[in-house]
């Protein structure tokens, strides 16, 4: 190899050197710019993450400063509302010293039913009324009980209690008439018959009903009578209480209507084992006058005053699986002895109408209920001067 060729090769050498240096040196400074880079966005990134990291406390500071609404608690009478769907349900509310009967649901456009009589040591209740005045001032065209039908704002009521004090009670009185109709005619000059006497003249009727309506008499439901004759409960003495013996048919096409007119709570006292009918308007109670002893015993008696107590008890059992309530019968032509007032407690009845006249009181039997009979002929001042 000559020294030329020498010379050449070292210089090709030389260069080949120099390049790869370059190209190193360029490969490191690319190295360094990409870490620096990534270094710059990763302290941006510390950076802002710090900065908002900062924000946070002060934003849960302020969200945890502003106060949170809270939901209203349901009243008793809302959350007694929440159980039921029914659109025309009521919560009726019970308000007043010495009262404390939760709310229960009543039906709006049905009459009250089993409205509660508060007992209170040394106090007769005196009923329930619509605001907290007509309570202290026992203003009884605004009592309410199950003579009225119920009727609610936003389905809910509050009614007021009040009380008198026993010797109140007693100087008041009250001796309640129970009037009892049968038959009744379209005819002012009577049916004719022996039944005549028990056929009112529907134009008597109407006046009847007329004065009672328009008279402020008040008329007691069977378990408020109930609680007077115990002296539980004070009952002014303009009272009345308006009965149906039989369920006859001129009951329900000549004297219901009139009772519906006059929207006057009435009791027809049906025998079961001949008629089921549904009541003929809303302020017709159906109550017992038995299922099938209605009729004359082995010795010309009623069924009644012959049969035992166990079988008095019975029939009266299946009179109330049609009426669907035991409360009070009427004795089937008016008899009874000790032995039907048993079968009548026996079958879990509190009351009994009898045909004796007289005027319910405290204190009188509960199973020898007196009444006022109403017979043909007797117009409203006769009605008046004996009911008041």
């Amino acid at each position: 190899m000559t020294d030329s060729t020498r010379s050449g090769a070292r210089t090709h050498r030389v260069s080949a050197r120099v390049r790869r240096r370059r190209r190193l040196a360029v490969f490191v400074s690319a190295v360094v710019l990409v870490a620096a880079v990534v270094t710059t966005v990763s302290v941006i990134a510390a950076t802002r993450g710090g900065s908002d990291a900062a924000a946070a406390p002060s934003a849960a500071a302020s969200s945890s400063a502003a106060p949170i609404p809270s939901a209203t608690p349901l009243t008793a009478s809302q959350q007694l509302l929440e159980t039921t769907d029914d659109p025309q349900a009521c919560a009726v509310s019970f308000a007043g010293e010495g009262v404390a009967d939760e709310p229960m649901l009543q039906t709006q456009g049905v009459l009250y039913s089993g409205l509660p009589i508060p007992q209170r040591d040394g106090l007769v209740f005196a009923g329930w009324y619509a605001t907290p005045a007509d309570a202290a001032a026992f203003a009884i065209p605004s009592r309410l009980n199950g003579s009225e039908l119920v009727a609610c704002t936003d389905q809910q009521i509050t009614l007021h209690g009040s009380w008198k004090t026993p010797d109140e009670n007693a100087a008041e009185n009250a001796q309640i008439p129970i009037m009892m109709y049968h038959q009744f005619t379209t005819r002012p000059e009577g049916e004719d018959g022996w039944l005549r006497g028990n056929y009112a003249y529907i134009g008597d009727f109407d006046a009847h009903m007329n004065h009672i309506a328009t008279g402020g008499f008040y008329l007691p439901t069977w378990d408020e009578l109930s609680a007077f004759i115990d002296g539980r409960l004070w009952l002014p003495t303009h009272s009345v209480i308006i009965t149906d013996d039989d369920a006859d048919q001129t009951w329900f096409d000549l004297a219901a209507p009139v009772v519906d007119k006059y929207k006057l709570l009435a009791t027809s006292f049906m025998i079961t084992a001949y008629r089921q009918d549904a009541a003929p308007n809303p302020y017709v109670l159906r109550r017992s006058h038995t299922n099938d002893m209605h009729q004359a015993g082995a010795n010309g008696q009623g069924r009644m005053v012959n049969w035992t107590a166990d079988e008095i008890a019975a029939d009266l059992e299946a009179s109330a699986a049609v009426l669907g309530v035991k409360e009070v019968i009427a004795y089937p032509y008016g008899h009874y002895n000790d032995t039907a007032k048993q079968g009548v407690s026996q079958a879990g009845f509190e009351l009994a109408r009898t045909i004796e006249p007289g005027y319910v009181s405290i204190g009188t039997d509960k199973l020898a209920l007196p009444v006022i009979r109403v017979n043909y002929g007797m117009n409203v001042d006769a009605i008046t001067s004996l009911i008041g």
